[in-house]
């Protein structure tokens, strides 16, 4: 009767999900006005990659033990692959600029297509782990693969001033939307499963949809015209009277995502499949609320920023979410720590807009680009440092411990952000 009950979820919800999609992705109503028509390509593509995303970030650690792989394993893949991306960002920043964008971009959709074929083929560890460090994975709530910086430059050029604020928006927003779409699509294992398709088999099948989606965003990307990326004259100009101001918000933006990468998805997901015993659907259809919830809190950031300012809104908004996820580490029961936790997906994403806008408004316009790229990188290294120190710490039994911890680190970071820059906040 409960295998029934979790197919019959697993079906409702994938129907959903089925659903949904065309009509999210057909017509023009997520380019802005006056934006050229090759952007709509590239936020069809970054919907489709997300979809992808949200469901693979909760299938992973599934799969994986289905394949005998532990706890420990787990953090180190999810380490492996958040480096490797930051890594590959790293050399695309320094290289990348000599090559026609568009080729780069059918490159790393030919990626995700092999990626997507070798997990559904591997069994063992240690190929899998390499995987995960040269492929396009992504254990995290946001984008954090190659495809990011590759999308964002075409997309700058696609629309100017007013336009290009809302446009990136739209990809922001169109990225967390089909994320939590995508969560949806974890109870389709299940699903195949009750047609009598063995489990590993049925989660296999979900990387190879996965590699089929890659094929359909290379063919997408075939679409754009060439055009070889070109460097702003304000990129190349280095840092210079802001450089004090960017080294302190680099060092605690990485105190900031070291603290976050201790719960990814990917190891949210574990949490809750250990400590509760959560089936996929389930699990599912709580990704799928937590990135609508996440998805609105960043269509709001913006107007909250506009009436208390922008450092208030990442302060105000992120301690609160903290305060949920230490009180849902803790929680004595499911619906409590899921309450919680919906909480915390509702606030703590509002700095994700506010932040690149505050690193902007701190700097001259000359640095924007290199203050940009000094605070990105040093966060994407330090995230991609905790998932295995979270894989230990749960293979040891301290199922709560990475979660508290992330809660205190990361009030730790709202409240020195707030001491030491409460004079620059700007709305």
């Amino acid at each position: 009767m409960q295998q029934e009950n979790s197919a019959g979820l697993a079906r409702s919800i994938w129907q959903r999900c089925a659903g949904a999609l065309p009509g999210l992705l057909s017509g023009r109503w997520l380019l802005p006005a006056g934006v050229a028509s090759s952007a709509h390509t590239l936020l069809i593509g970054r919907a489709l990659r997300a979809f992808c995303d949200g469901f693979v970030a909760i299938l992973l650690p599934a799969y994986l033990f289905e394949l005998g792989i532990g706890m420990w394993q787990v953090g180190v893949l999810s380490s492996a692959t958040l480096l490797g991306s930051a890594l590959m960002t790293l050399a695309l920043g320094a290289w990348g600029h000599h090559q026609d964008d568009r080729r780069l971009l059918l490159a790393a959709a030919g990626l995700m297509c092999v990626t997507g074929l070798l997990l559904a083929g591997l069994s063992q560890f240690w190929p899998i782990l390499l995987v995960a460090f040269i492929g396009t994975v992504n254990p995290s709530a946001g984008d954090v693969s190659v495809f990011l910086p590759l999308e964002q430059a075409r997309l700058s050029a696609a629309a100017d001033g007013h336009g290009r604020t809302t446009l990136f928006s739209r990809y922001t927003f169109t990225g967390a939307l089909f994320a939590a779409l995508g969560a949806l699509a974890t109870g389709f294992p299940d699903l195949l499963a009750h047609w009598g398709l063995e489990r590993l088999t049925a989660l296999r099948a979900m990387f190879v949809l996965y590699a089929v989606v890659g094929l359909v965003v290379f063919g997408l990307y075939r679409q754009l015209p060439p055009v070889t990326a070109h460097v702003d004259a304000a990129r190349a100009a280095p840092l210079g009277p802001s450089r004090a101001t960017v080294v302190k918000l680099a060092l605690l933006f990485s105190i900031d995502a070291f603290a976050g990468g201790l719960v990814v998805n990917t190891l949210l997901a574990l949490w809750l499949f250990d400590r509760f015993d959560l089936s996929l659907a389930a699990a599912g259809g709580f990704f799928f609320w937590a990135g609508l919830l996440s998805a609105a809190s960043q269509l709001a950031a913006p107007l909250v920023a506009r009436r208390i300012g922008l450092l208030n809104t990442m302060v105000y908004t992120h301690i609160p979410a903290n305060i949920a996820l230490i009180c849902g580490a803790l929680a004595p029961s499911l619906p409590w720590a899921l309450g919680l936790l919906l909480l915390r997906a509702l606030l703590s994403q509002m700095d994700v807009p506010t932040r690149t806008a505050f690193v902007m408004a701190v700097v001259t316009p000359a640095e924007r680009a290199a203050a940009a790229s000094f605070t990105a990188v040093p966060r994407s290294l330090a995230s991609a440092a905790s998932p295995s120190l979270t894989g230990a710490l749960f293979a040891a039994g301290w199922l709560a411990a990475p979660l508290v911890a992330c809660g205190l680190l990361k009030i730790a970071y709202d409240l020195i952000l707030w001491k030491a820059f409460s004079r620059f906040d700007a709305r």
